[in-house]
């Protein structure tokens, strides 16, 4: 059984909102002293010489953008919303830092140039002295790991594979050695993912698909980010580890869903003091009315259905800013 569908922890359901009942009660052992460090040992320490940084600091502006799924075009207007390409889709944001949060794959039919341009501009953001940290997500994750269930025709088509057998969303009823030798280890798509993190942390905010949950609260970034990339280049076993596990920073939408307010302070309160952090941003889980800022502006839920093969929301991005004052917080859309 595919361990990602072992579990429903990370469902929104309509009679129990399981996520905040497993949320709460890991958050009890949190605050009660009992949480501790995740003890999957670290399999991929061989790899740590060359692991991406994952901590920025002094940044003084950073746009985050959420889920693509395939929409070339939205992630194209969404760049230029936020200033940072200009018409050619080159890149004009100097010293800015992109954060796109995962799940540029699936369900649309243009991940591939969606991909190409992130490569192209992690290059000319480098040189104009910017950055930009495309994450890994749930999706990137399962495609790596051969779960080609939301993998679309138009998608297949762009490698040159396909038909599906099936409808999205159910196994595909075929293989496709051209798309997967892509997102291979050693393909183009797969190597480019494999260079990436999971969980980012820019100034005093982390950054992920998922979410945070008190399970992993007190793991270290590193540790986290080592474990996915080894999951995905075989090093360990995917079916068991971070990346497949509902309470991952992959897959978890307890923080998404409609927490007490206490609860959720005193979550955050907890996020300070263990990973340095004053806010969270995650994808993952549509906003239907746009970026959804809770407790002040210390969460923010960034995914807006942004892919027309989604929900088709408004090309929309958040914008941290640094200023006199303080950091800004900001929402374009």
């Amino acid at each position: 059984m595919n361990p990602l569908k072992r579990k429903g922890l990370w469902r929104v359901t309509a009679g129990g909102r399981v996520g905040v009942v497993v949320l709460c009660g890991l958050l009890a052992g949190v605050l009660v002293g009992r949480a501790r460090a995740d003890s999957a040992p670290s399999a991929a320490a061989g790899a740590a010489a060359t692991s991406p940084p994952d901590v920025f600091a002094g940044v003084a502006r950073v746009v985050a953008i959420g889920d693509i799924h395939g929409d070339f075009e939205r992630l194209q207007q969404a760049l230029r919303l936020c200033k940072l390409t200009d018409a050619q889709d080159q890149w004009i944001g100097g010293k800015t830092h992109l954060v796109q949060t995962g799940d540029v794959l699936d369900r649309g039919p243009d991940s591939k140039k969606a991909m190409d341009l992130l490569m192209a501009l992690e290059s000319s953001a480098r040189k104009a002295g910017g950055a930009v940290h495309a994450l890994i997500g749930n999706h990137e994750f399962m495609t790596m790991t051969g779960d080609l269930r939301y993998v679309s025709n138009g998608e297949l088509a762009a490698f040159g594979a396909g038909p599906r057998a099936t409808a999205v969303g159910s196994a595909p009823g075929a293989e496709f050695p051209a798309y997967s030798a892509a997102f291979a280890t050693t393909g183009k798509y797969g190597k480019w993912i494999l260079t990436h993190n999971a969980v980012l942390k820019i100034n005093d905010t982390l950054f992920m698909h998922g979410g945070l949950s008190p399970r992993y609260l007190n793991r270290k970034l590193r540790d986290i980010n080592d474990s996915v990339r080894a999951e995905l280049a075989g090093l360990r076993d995917y079916r068991t580890g971070v990346g497949a596990d509902p309470e991952g920073p992959l897959w978890f939408r307890g923080l998404a869903e409609s927490l007490q307010e206490q609860i959720l302070q005193a979550f955050l309160g907890e996020l300070g003091r263990a990973q340095g952090s004053q806010r969270i941003v995650m994808g993952h889980t549509i906003q239907e009315r746009g970026i959804t800022l809770r407790a002040g502006d210390r969460l923010a839920l960034i995914d807006v259905g942004m892919s027309r093969w989604t929900l088709g929301g408004a090309p929309s991005c958040l914008l941290l800013e640094r200023t006199p004052k303080g950091e800004q917080v900001s929402i374009l859309k």
